[in-house]
């Protein structure tokens, strides 16, 4: 698997800098852990305009760890977490000075393996990460069966992992004492967007998803708020991970001649069933879908197709949250678009405040014992550019409020819940030959 390390400069010159501080220059990797991609984060982020540095001033380092999709189904949005965690390692390292521990300050390093989509290889990645690359703390990876994975290993060890990106229910129900998430569970994904449509008239929904463990707790989370909201559920489906043709769906749907479809899966299902609808000429009267709409890239992808469809959101840059680290949204944003020359998707945001969390914690519990930053994320009560984080007896996130937006004339517009909206809902979405 490739090992790489987040350090912005390349080789060289990062050699050149640590010889004039006087310190030897780091050990080169394994060739095992070269082959592959082999990059460094800080290759990358240089390649995108970034610098992502653990330099400063401070005398000790933290070692955090992270299985993270470079390839596979899950690579795009493994680009968006990495990004996310890379973002505050630049800032707590270069801006804010390091983690203060008590009256010692610590730079951060994160070792990152690409964990390939793969729930198995990501496993074996963060024992490794434990075991032998004995990090500080981990951090987790894109998506639920993932993060399920993973946080069994680290709950075996003891060892805390927070993250970002892993959001369905199940992931809470083990009773597990290691596993912190930022995020809003994906049970309520769809809540604010059905609600607001109900408030406008639709009467009736049909539903898909894949049958992993995120779409599930969207999927199921969508059947409950339906019904709550008065809307009748006409038909459920689901279908297998890496699903190549999802036309029988769609087929099946358009005969029935619903108000509301919603789909429940990653980015690519979204670019599936936006394309497919409009082949097959399913045009009910809104769409609602997962992980894809809110990512500018889906309005790429998918062109004029992408107006009006909609999409949750943990997070967007003109909601209203700031905090004293990385200032309102908005000024994050504006942050990261300066390092990585691309607008952020909630998922880098999620993964910033992810990281950051845990910064918060380790900084309460004035230690880097275990047991003291694990009770202090329990303690956490914040609210941070990405919104209030407090987490339960589970390590859920209780605290914080799911958005909805819509795609209108291509641009991404929040639109619930009101108090975070820019813009009102537009419904009903016209036809596709109509338009």
């Amino acid at each position: 698997m490739s090992k790489y390390r987040s350090w912005s400069l390349v080789l060289m010159s990062i050699v050149a800098m640590l010889i004039l501080a006087g310190c030897p220059p780091p050990a080169p990797a394994d060739s095992a852990a070269d082959s592959g991609s082999g990059a460094a984060a800080g290759g990358d982020a240089a390649a995108s305009g970034a610098a992502v540095a653990t330099g400063g001033d401070c005398a000790n380092t933290i070692t955090l760890g992270a299985a993270v999709s470079e390839t596979g189904k899950y690579a795009r949005e493994g680009k968006d977490t990495r990004q996310g965690y890379d973002t505050w390692l630049d800032w707590v390292n270069n801006d804010y000075g390091g983690i203060k521990v008590g009256d010692e300050c610590y730079n951060v390093d994160i070792i990152y393996y690409d964990d390939e989509g793969d729930p198995d290889t990501a496993a074996t990645l963060v024992e490794k990460l434990i075991t032998e690359d004995e990090v500080n703390f981990l951090l987790g990876p894109y998506s639920s069966s993932l993060t399920m994975s993973t946080s069994a290993i680290a709950e075996k060890y003891g060892m805390i992992m927070i993250e970002g990106n892993g959001s369905s229910e199940d992931l809470f129900e083990r009773g597990f004492q290691n596993l912190f998430a930022v995020l809003t569970p994906a049970g309520q994904y769809t809540q604010s967007a059905l609600k607001s449509l109900a408030d406008l008239g639709a009467k009736s929904v049909v539903v898909a998803y894949e049958d992993t463990a995120f779409p599930t707790s969207v999927g199921e989370g969508a059947v409950k708020w339906a019904e709550e909201y008065g809307m009748d559920v006409l038909a459920v489906e689901t279908y297998p991970l890496n699903v190549a043709d999802v036309s029988a769906i769609i087929t099946k749907f358009r005969d029935l001649e619903p108000d509301v479809f919603v789909g429940g899966g990653h980015f690519n299902d979204a670019l599936l069933f936006v394309n497919g609808a409009r082949e097959l000429g399913f045009s009910p009267k809104a769409m609602v879908i997962t992980v894809g709409p809110s990512n500018p890239e889906f309005v790429t992808e998918v062109g004029d197709a992408s107006n009006y469809i909609i999409g949750p959101t943990q997070w967007e840059a003109t909601m209203s949250w700031q905090d004293e680290y990385f200032g309102t949204a908005a000024e994050y944003a504006a942050r990261y678009e300066e390092m990585w020359d691309e607008t952020p998707t909630y998922q880098a945001a999620e993964s910033t405040a992810t990281a950051l969390a845990l910064h918060l914690a380790i900084e309460q519990a004035g230690s880097l014992d275990m047991d003291a930053v694990r009770q202090a994320l329990f303690d956490l009560d914040v609210t941070t550019f990405y919104g209030p984080i407090n987490f339960d007896e589970t390590g859920k996130n209780v605290n914080k409020p799911m958005g909805a937006i819509q795609i209108q004339d291509g641009v991404i517009n929040v639109v619930a819940p009101t108090e975070a909206a820019v813009s009102s809902v537009e419904y009903p979405m016209p036809a596709w030959d109509a338009r």
